[in-house]
């Protein structure tokens, strides 16, 4: 082969974008949980540990400590934004951090109130994530990073100062409106703003790092505060690692620690036995990471760490009564019938 022989790339000028417009969606605005309505009781032991969690982040706003979550995009899917935002505005939640997909969701909720396609009907066609308002995220994100944003604080910006009919809903809106950080991180090829031909890998990756920076400096104010990971397996416990590991090596040089502090996983995913020891190599949860990350080595030095089981459309409303109950506060939301599929 010669030297300067290359390899094959495939040409995305070639592909036909289609309109929102002719996209069916499976998840609509008018799924999103009212705020002043609780789901079904959580069973136990969740609604135990959901009601420390909310004491901690209460505890943790008392303290002025962080309050971190890092969320998978179901989180969004969810439809249980306007519990975020609420935790947000009332300085219970300081920095969310989401994968590629969550912005995704977020900005077409704001833009059209309709998200989500069937993988399964799209693919066949070669039209899955070929979209043309969604694509309009990557000239959103490219302007954003040339102003010196990173990729959270490029796309929460565009929505606040947009005409979109729901962006009272968007958690990144919200983020730019209150100075939360929100915080994307990608892997290229993860996500369908990748498959454009206006993508700018250059763009996204300047974005994304910048993002991880400042989770970083939001985990070096974690010592009293509290980590949540919410529906994500691998980019919540690796980016959180990589980011304790980095703000512990700046505290032990100033003699500071960053050890103290409360981690939880939710997810969906049964544990079995005791998460608070790492599973045997023997058994396949050993490398299901928020186990072995979150729950066990990174609270070994006097954390604190739990696990919730359960759908986030029913957790997150929970997690948020309990933090107001902590803070004093009689929450009116009342159990109401909502249906738990509808996400």
């Amino acid at each position: 082969m010669s030297r300067t022989a290359r390899t094959p790339a495939f040409d995305p000028s070639r592909l036909i974008i289609k309109p929102l417009a002719e996209r069916k969606h499976d998840i609509s605005i008018d799924q999103q949980l009212p705020l002043g309505e609780l789901p079904p009781p959580l069973p136990s032991p969740a609604s135990e540990t959901v009601a420390t969690l909310g004491a901690r982040l209460a505890a943790a706003k008392s303290r002025g400590a962080a309050a971190l979550l890092l969320a998978g995009g179901h989180v969004i899917r969810a439809q249980v934004a306007r519990q975020i935002i609420d935790l947000m505005e009332r300085g219970l939640i300081t920095h969310i951090g989401l994968n590629g997909a969550g912005p995704i969701h977020d900005y077409e909720l704001a833009r059209i109130g309709a998200t989500c396609e069937s993988v399964a009907r799209y693919i066949r066609s070669g039209e899955f994530g070929l979209w043309r308002e969604t694509g309009e995220m990557n000239d959103i994100v490219r302007e954003g990073v040339a102003e010196g944003l990173g990729l959270g604080e490029s796309l929460g910006r565009h929505i606040l100062a947009s005409d979109y009919p729901h962006k009272d809903l968007s958690i990144l809106a919200a983020g730019a409106r209150l100075g939360v950080p929100i915080t994307v991180h990608i892997g290229i090829g993860y996500d369908i703003l990748h498959e454009h031909p206006n993508f700018d890998a250059a763009a996204f990756g300047t974005g994304s790092y910048r993002d991880f920076l400042t989770v970083c400096a939001t985990v070096d104010q974690l010592e009293g505060g509290v980590f949540l990971c919410m529906g994500s397996a691998v980019m919540g416990p690796e980016v959180y690692l990589k980011a304790l590991s980095m703000a512990r090596n700046v505290a032990h040089q100033e003699g500071r620690r960053i050890a103290q502090f409360t981690t939880a996983a939710f997810d969906l995913i049964p544990i079995e036995g005791s998460w608070q020891a790492e599973a045997p190599k023997s058994n396949p949860q050993y490398y299901y990471r928020p186990w072995k990350t979150i729950l066990v080595r990174t609270v070994a030095d006097g954390g604190e760490s739990f696990y919730v089981c359960g759908d986030h459309r029913q957790t997150v409303p929970y997690l948020r009564h309990h933090a107001l109950v902590a803070e004093g506060e009689t929450p009116a939301a009342v159990a109401g019938p909502t249906d738990l599929a509808q996400r």
